[in-house]
């Protein structure tokens, strides 16, 4: 087998190499650009462009459609303008739609994408084709901004100051924006400056999204490998000093409610009532390099995550959603594959707690990260984090650590990268017992190189990486290393990845759910357009593919396989529906329970509970969705699937499974949505084993009383792990970046446990935060 995944690797790097070098013949001069001016006149923010400099500005106009189709001009046309002084980039567009399309689902800034007509700037100051900024304001004044990376593929949470104002009209709309020079991030060369930029609207109604430079179908609109020029007819300013300073201070009561003896001696049983008080700040190290610190953070406005249904042998994946570790977490957490991070920054600051077994906070006490560009070719970002030592009770610790990441990323080719990565965590153990540093590494090391290929019209991309880790307990065969390459056209899209993660391969502060193993990803996906009039009206697209993956271990062996053949169809409004068949093989290494029943707190469900014998096993299902477009006020998604579950003639097992999961919403635009989340398995096992039926349920209600003032409350029911969770936040921003958080958050038990004299509604433990965050530019 390693001689077929190097052979592979060989034959792949060289077809990389071949498509590189044509890439570079087939360059052609850029067709799209703009000339931006320095105006010589005071410009007012007010949504007029009144000005007489706003007169003889460039105009961006004959957008032209990336969805539903790419063949054409966008009926719904945008024309923009842009500007600047000492101070700001201008940019003014008028929206041409009429009022009574507007698709706005709330006021709340930084609203989900595609939930809201909008209108977008993205620029790439560094015309690297791959990270830039993304300014996006809705019909009613809304903003919302983000980091780009991975070509425009991704884009990550940012906030920062800018500002804007909307003009409606009877069938158009106005925005002026001033995004400040010290927002961005940029050199200025000698000579002639240019920058690479593109405009972007998505009108919901009509389901037309357009660019000002055309981006293919197949692409997102914000990928920057279809951005057009921004010529400057002088050069920007040189950014000056910034400087800013976030501080916060908290107040908070809370209380733990003890089940049983051991938490009597574990959990306090009077309210709590801890203080915060910490910083955050932002110095511009050099105009393109940014130095963010933070002391004492605080987290407690971040939205709880968001509960799934867990029937998986491995650990589950949760993103991040704290706002210190999502800015460039494209640079530090996006080495590996998926399933092979070697640095996840949720290991930082977030625990499970041994005797409760829910999630904790652990807390921080200083970090510092510096990222950004040296220059145009080099980037590079680097993060130190401390953390406290837990003393969870009985004689449980969590020892105090230092974490670091330190990332070098040097660009190629066209729009290529190669870079570096080291990870470090270090345990202070102290004065700790062996019997208390049980189960902790004195450190764990990471290193790694990694190369990612895109072509310049992304067609092709392609990834390589090697990883090695460090730790005490042995390094022998502790590396990972993987190659994937992609194809991605209007018709066709084309991925295998061959990945071999070593047996000793240790990631403390990494997301690897599994060792020893080697891996193969092969999916790929048909896409058809139908010419058809009559069938157009209905259907824009159709195909069919798979999504499959199989696991060995390093002999060899199969360990896990899993096909899913799928056909769907998509309409002009934006809905899509599908069927799929789905064939899976698992091979048991150890006794195992199908339903995790484990995760439920009452002993009852899994005391008795008989796990299937080490053997192979397969399942069969068959799957029916079906998404609405998100234009209608009413909208929703579900999945139905049904099918053999963990199956084995030979052991006379014959497990069965249904699943539903949906989710329904109501937008009230543009106050808020409501909705409502459902998921509910049910498993059939032969007698001895465990058949279980879980119910999750998640309704959801995201309300803005003005652009200033938000309420949001999530409540969870989880009869899996017996749990209700309710989640409130009130915000109010009483300036730019600048907030007072109410946050209130309570468990229960979901479920009678009568053997341990627990009611359903039983609390477990709540608490009430009040929050304020300071925006102040020095």
């Amino acid at each position: 087998m390693k001689k077929l995944y190097f052979t592979a690797i060989g034959a792949i790097l060289w077809g990389i190499n071949t498509l590189s070098a044509q890439d570079s013949q087939t360059q052609e001069e850029d067709k799209y650009s703009i000339h931006i001016k320095k105006s010589k006149t005071p410009i007012k923010l007010d949504g007029l462009l009144d000005e007489d400099t706003w007169k003889s500005a460039d105009v961006a106009k004959d957008f032209f459609l990336n969805r539903p189709y790419d063949s054409s001009f966008a009926k719904l046309q945008t024309e923009v303008k842009v500007l600047f002084d000492d101070n700001f980039i201008y940019v003014g567009a008028i929206c041409y739609e009429p009022r009574n399309l507007y698709t706005v689902a709330s006021l709340k800034r930084d609203f989900a994408g595609g939930t809201s007509d909008v209108f977008t700037v993205n620029i790439d100051t560094f015309k690297d084709r791959l990270n830039g900024f993304q300014f996006a304001i809705n019909p009613y004044g809304v903003q919302r901004e983000g980091l780009i990376f991975n070509g425009g593929e991704s884009s990550n949470f940012w906030d920062n100051k800018w500002y804007s104002q909307v003009k409606n009209y009877d069938d158009y709309w106005v925005v002026e924006m001033a995004i400040p020079f010290k927002t961005l991030r940029y050199k200025v060369a000698e000579g002639q400056n240019t920058w690479r930029a593109n405009f972007g609207r998505n009108v919901l109604q009509k389901n037309e999204i357009s660019t000002w430079r055309p981006v293919p179908r197949n692409f997102p609109p914000a990928n920057l490998a279809f951005a057009g020029t921004l010529i400057w007819d002088e050069n920007p300013p040189k950014s000056g000093a910034n400087v800013s300073v976030i501080p916060f201070v908290s107040l908070a009561t809370q209380k733990d409610f003890p089940r049983n003896e051991e938490d009597l001696k574990a959990l306090p049983t009077s309210s709590e009532f801890p203080k915060g008080i910490g910083m955050d700040a932002k110095i511009a190290v050099t105009p393109s390099l940014n130095l963010d610190l933070t002391v004492n953070p605080d987290f407690s406005q971040v939205e709880v995550d968001k509960q799934v249904t867990n029937l998986s042998r491995f650990e589950l994946f949760f993103p991040e959603r704290r706002q210190f570790f999502l800015e460039n977490n494209d640079l530090l957490g996006n080495f590996g594959f998926p399933d092979t991070r070697p640095f996840f920054s949720r290991r930082i600051g977030i625990t499970r707690n041994p005797n409760t077994g829910n999630t904790q906070r652990v807390p921080i006490l200083v970090g510092a990260r510096l990222s950004g560009k040296l220059n145009d070719d080099w980037r590079i970002g680097v993060m130190n984090m401390q953390t406290r030592k837990v003393d969870f009770g009985n004689e449980k610790i969590l020892p105090a650590a230092n974490y670091s990441v330190a990332v070098v990323q040097r660009k190629l080719l066209n729009r290529s990268t190669l870079g570096g990565i080291f990870v470090n965590k270090e345990n202070s153990f102290g004065s700790l017992t062996a019997d208390q540093t049980k189960g902790y590494r004195q450190f764990n090391r990471v290193g790694g190189l990694e190369f990612n290929f895109y072509s310049k019209d992304n067609k092709f991309q392609s990834e390589t990486y090697y990883h090695q880790s460090f730790s005490p307990d042995g390094n022998k065969d502790a590396a990972s290393i993987a190659h994937f390459m992609g194809y991605n056209h209007p018709h066709l899209e084309l991925n295998l990845g061959l990945q071999r993660i070593g047996e000793n391969f240790r990631a403390d502060v990494g997301f690897v759910p599994r060792t020893g193993i080697w891996q193969i990803y092969r999916p790929f996906t048909i896409i058809l357009n139908p010419k058809n009039p009559s069938i157009t009206k209905y259907i824009n697209a159709y195909g069919f593919g798979s999504e499959g993956s199989d696991v060995f271990d390093l002999k060899g062996n199969r360990l896990d396989s899993q096909t899913n053949l799928f056909v769907f169809a998509n309409s002009p409004t934006g809905a899509e529906g599908y069927i799929a068949y789905g064939s899976s093989f698992t091979h048991l290494f150890y006794t195992f329970d199908p339903t995790n029943a484990s995760d439920n707190p009452n002993p009852d469900t899994y005391k008795n509970v008989v796990e299937l014998p080490i053997g192979d096993y397969r399942s069969r299902t068959f799957n029916l969705g079906f998404t609405s477009s998100r234009r209608n006020n009413f909208n929703g998604e579900f999945d139905f699937s049904t099918g053999s579950y963990f199956s084995n003639k030979e052991a006379n097992i014959d497990g069965k499974s249904t699943n539903f999961s949906g989710s329904i919403g109501y937008r009230y635009q543009p106050y808020g949505v409501f909705s409502l989340d459902c998921n509910y398995t049910k498993i059939d096992m032969p007698k001895p084993y465990n058949s279980v039926e879980y119910w999750l349920l998640g309704p959801r209600a995201e309300l803005s009383f003005s652009k200033s003032v938000f309420f949001s409350t999530f409540f969870q029911y989880n009869t899996q792990t017996n749990n209700v969770n309710i989640n409130s936040r009130l915000q109010w921003r009483f300036r730019p970046v600048s907030d007072m958080f109410l946050v209130y958050t309570d468990n229960y038990f979901a479920e009678n446990i009568p053997n341990y004299y627990i009611n359903a509604w039983t609390p477990k433990n709540r608490a009430l935060i009040l929050k304020m965050t300071y925006w102040l530019n020095i």
